[in-house]
């Protein structure tokens, strides 16, 4: 009934992304369903929260995995959130509602000559679509990039004096990345090619053979087929390289805040799960080299 007019409070006043408002859509309608598969005229604004524990249950009893699940009452807790501030529920159900714990994996990442391998073949000058695929991995794996960010990345957000990039994060937030100069040389030469390749009014920083900013999906088969010849992991896309990019960091003695804010979390907490995965490298290391190990 409030579903179109919350997908809408969601894009204009929480700037969240289609991706965002498309997934909460979809749960709600499921709830939904759910609701009306029970047979007693409950909707959301009537249910509550013993209603919302069993959806939980009948979810969890049907094999949906927990993160599934957890993503699930989120969607809800934003929904009925939004229905309070409106004065269309007088209590907020998910109030009471305790998401099942989830265990979180520790981030896929690279290993150092593994990426060096990648970003240290021999070029192909000629090849526009070779020298622009390196120089997108290369900007994922050197300022730990979104699939997202890097995709809407402009000509005009590339500081050359200071050697540093403008982006555009979740939810419209702004950041500064800087850049080294060896990535610098690899942009420079890679727009000298790509100014012949984009359209006249194209002002994307990374485009197509066709001349036209290049798509999400572009990027993620591109960087895919690039990490396959030479990772061994399961995941191989673009979030890998950005794992990579954050847990190199670590390693290489940097201050978990400064990591933070070059990642563009909000929360600290987001970024300590790269320092499980610099301690489990530790045990790693431990286990092979000493003698009681």
């Amino acid at each position: 009934m409030f579903l179109e007019a919350f997908i809408t409070y969601l894009r204009v006043e929480r700037n969240c992304s289609s991706h965002t408002q498309k997934a909460y859509a979809t749960d709600i309608r499921m709830f939904e369903e759910y609701l009306s598969g029970l047979g007693e005229g409950l909707t959301p604004v009537n249910c509550d929260k013993d209603v919302v524990r069993c959806w939980v249950a009948d979810l969890m009893d049907k094999g949906c995995a927990v993160n599934s699940v957890c993503r699930k009452l989120s969607a809800l807790r934003a929904f009925f959130s939004y229905l309070k501030e409106q004065g269309k529920i007088a209590e907020n159900p998910m109030l009471a509602i305790v998401a099942p714990k989830k265990r979180k994996p520790l981030p896929v990442f690279l290993k150092e000559e593994e990426i060096d391998e990648l970003l240290d073949g021999a070029d192909s000058d000629s090849d526009y679509i070779y020298k622009r695929n390196k120089t997108i991995i290369a900007c994922f794996y050197e300022m730990g990039l979104r699939l997202s960010e890097l995709c809407g990345l402009n000509i005009s957000d590339v500081d050359w004096y200071e050697n540093q990039v403008k982006v555009c994060g979740k939810r419209g937030k702004e950041r500064i990345v800087p850049f080294g100069s060896g990535l610098r040389r690899m942009l420079q030469g890679y727009v000298a090619d790509r100014d012949g390749v984009a359209g006249q009014n194209e002002d994307a920083l990374f485009v197509s053979s066709r001349g036209c900013r290049i798509s999400s999906s572009q990027v993620y088969r591109l960087v895919r087929e690039q990490l396959s010849q030479v990772a061994t992991v399961k995941r191989k896309g673009p979030h890998t390289l950005r794992h990579t990019f954050a847990t190199a960091m670590l390693n290489n003695d940097a201050e978990l805040s400064a990591v933070k804010e070059l990642l563009g979390h909000e929360q600290l907490a987001t970024t300590e799960v790269y320092t499980h995965v610099t301690f489990e490298e530790l045990k790693k290391v431990y286990k092979k080299a000493h003698p009681r190990a």
